[in-house]
């Protein structure tokens, strides 16, 4: 992977500490954690002894108080390993945000500690049965009752949705209203009404646990909305640049890694007395596929420096969530033809990334509404 502009000594060595505990803690264990189709809870607390969970989060409430260029490293090298530790990197800089961002001093008091150490894991809820995109008509309602909310509804793909002790979940306050209905809930583990359905068994990122999540009459006290009532969908699109960053993010290590690998494997595979890599046909591929990474490298390179020095870049990460997901399934489907029969056994990394990268392009806004935010934001 290549080095960003901004790294300094400081990220350097942030970076090696954290690839060791990675080497040691992680790496090993993976292939199982795949087969079990789980990520064990203990790997949450040993990554928040280390310091590698929520870093953005202010010192007083047990964070380090870090930029999200360390958030950036820790994405990076967390994908490098494979793609169902996405829900680390959702804990950290997608839903713990939320609680910094618009939570009172008591919620964060109460949660941020819990969220730093792997205490409290966290998930987001906002996709149901029948609305995923179209966020205006989701069905769960929360009608108030006295100093509590009483909650009903039906929540799916929920990322974490199984370990979360703290799921801040989309719902509508006001029922018959459409953006300005929704309120965001943190709904605790253990609430009465509030169940979890079995793990969704996906195409891919098997290690990630994702689930349905059902509530029926469950009472939620109103101190645990976050933020005003009504302007949930507000607080929601102002954090989605950072959800979309991620996913480019991690889509981008995910070609650098298949580029790699695939350079490795055809310098190492002989076919008609010499190594395929001497064949012109895999030499134009892979020299393509290495453009493709260097542009998209220099791309996200450019947003992080953007987004950290806090401008509006909606637009651009929209092309880099599309265009770095789509240009990764792409590279995922050519890798794979150049491991020849190789690359469909299981015993070879490029199987599992060819199954963990399209649905990149699909999660924290599809690419047809990527496309849909860029026209507008064209003038189209």
């Amino acid at each position: 992977m290549g080095k960003y502009r901004l790294e300094t000594e400081e990220h350097e060595l942030f970076r090696k500490t954290l690839r060791k505990f990675l080497q040691q803690e992680v790496e090993p264990f993976y292939d199982k954690w795949e087969e079990e189709r789980l990520i064990p809870k203990e790997l949450w607390k040993k990554l928040g002894e280390m310091g590698f969970l929520c870093p953005q989060v202010k010192e007083k409430y047990g964070g380090l108080d870090l930029d999200f260029s360390f958030s950036v490293i820790i994405l990076e090298e967390l994908e490098r390993i494979g793609t169902s530790l996405i829900g680390i990197g959702l804990h950290s800089d997608i839903v713990v945000p939320y609680i910094s961002s618009f939570g009172n001093e008591m919620q964060r008091n109460k949660w941020l500690p819990g969220c730093v150490t792997g205490d409290h894991i966290t998930a987001i809820a906002m996709t149901e049965p029948g609305a995923g995109s179209d966020l205006a008509n989701i069905k769960t309602a929360a009608i108030r009752d006295g100093n509590e909310y009483v909650v009903n509804g039906q929540k799916t793909f929920i990322t974490n949705g199984l370990h979360a002790d703290l799921v801040l979940v989309a719902v509508k306050t006001e029922p018959s209203a459409r953006h300005n209905g929704i309120s965001l809930l943190v709904i605790e583990d253990g609430m009465p009404g509030f169940s979890r359905g079995k793990k969704l068994n996906k195409v891919g990122l098997h290690a990630q646990d994702t689930a349905e999540l059902y509530f029926e009459d469950c009472r939620v006290p109103i101190e645990n909305r976050i933020g005003e009532e009504g302007k949930g969908f507000h607080y929601l699109m102002e954090q989605l640049q950072q959800e979309r960053l991620i996913v480019a993010i991690g889509a981008q290590v995910a070609a650098e890694e298949m580029v790699q690998m695939t350079i490795e494997y055809v310098k190492s595979r002989q076919a008609f007395g010499k190594p395929i890599s001497t064949f012109q046909n895999t030499k134009f591929k892979l020299a393509q596929m290495a453009t493709q990474v260097e542009l998209g490298h220099s791309f996200i390179e450019d947003l992080i420096e953007d987004h950290i020095a806090g401008k509006e870049i909606v637009t651009k990460v929209s092309m880099a969530k599309y265009w770095l997901t789509e240009t990764a399934r792409d590279i995922a489907s050519e890798c794979m033809q150049l491991h020849g029969g190789y690359g469909y056994m299981e015993d070879y990394k490029i199987a599992r990334r060819y199954r963990d990268i399209p649905v990149s392009a699909i999660y924290a806004g599809t690419n047809e509404i990527m496309k849909t935010i860029i026209a507008k934001n064209i003038g189209l």
